[in-house]
């Protein structure tokens, strides 16, 4: 599918206009453009709201600026400050992959999508947006704002599939402004071109949280946290109410290396 240069020019100059005049000041990881510090903010971002972040995202750096800082931390120490985002077997991912970096990349984040794929929590999305907001490299990537923002502007069929929508995006990536270019995108998503106001649905739902499986394994791990360990007996008794099997959601934690298991004493 060719898209006419008018409109893509068009396309462009609107989103780029919005930006200018009405886009989101002070988050703090877009003042740098140190891939570690771009990559601790793109895993916070995934499935959580910019303002839970910028405080965790600020505390991060503070107690592990570099890669090196974090990759010497123990788990327990990385997740008592992930404690409060969820989904914490992404701070998991990101302490393997800064091991990684530290042991097999003398330190340093690899600068291209293909190397970067290769590490604990990196999915194509965040493979290239690393490189476009810590290098400005002319690579195009799609998350749910972006994909809303093409299908709508565009006049796009809603069942495009990803390969098409790729192609898409590179072709109305303006060259030599690929950081601007997706903050802009980001920004006209988030503020302007909601999913309320499109129409358009995003191909998939986050589902609820609270009381959810994945609310007792946060809380579990928040508990630990703080109280340091728990014995099943001490989980049932913690959370009677919960609808699941909590020993096996205690297992699960062990074989994700979230949780050990010392006799019959769980701790991080």
């Amino acid at each position: 599918m060719q898209i006419k240069s008018t409109i893509i020019e068009a396309f462009q100059k609107k989103v780029f206009s919005f930006y200018k005049e009405k886009g989101r000041k002070g988050l703090p990881w877009r003042k740098t453009t140190d891939r570690y510090a771009i990559f601790v903010s793109e895993i916070m971002l995934q499935q959580t709201q910019v303002e839970r972040v910028i405080p965790k995202y600020d505390a991060w750096l503070k107690e592990f600026p570099t890669v090196k800082h974090l990759a010497k931390a123990p788990l327990a120490q990385v997740l008592t400050l992930w404690s409060g985002l969820g989904y914490n077997s992404r701070a998991k991912r990101l302490h393997d992959a800064a091991k990684i970096i530290v042991e097999q990349y003398n330190s340093i984040m690899p600068n291209t999508p293909e190397e970067l794929i290769k590490l604990p929590g990196i999915g194509p999305y965040t493979a290239k947006s690393i490189l476009i907001f810590a290098d400005n490299q002319d690579l195009a990537t799609v998350d749910t704002n972006i994909r809303r923002i093409l299908i709508k502007e565009l006049s796009l069929p809603e069942k495009i599939t990803d390969n098409e929508l790729f192609t898409i995006a590179q072709e109305v990536l303006p060259y030599g402004k690929s950081r601007d270019w997706h903050n802009a995108l980001m920004d006209y998503g988030s503020l302007e071109l909601t999913s309320k106001r499109s129409g358009i649905k995003p191909k998939t739902t986050q589902s609820k949280f609270a009381g959810s499986k994945r609310w007792y394994r946060e809380a579990l791990i928040k508990h630990l946290t703080k109280e340091k360990s728990i014995t099943l007996k001490q989980t049932k008794e913690l959370f009677a109410n919960c609808p699941y099997n909590l020993k096996d959601i205690l297992e699960e934690l062990v074989s994700e290396e979230l949780v050990r298991k010392q006799g019959k004493k769980y701790i991080l």
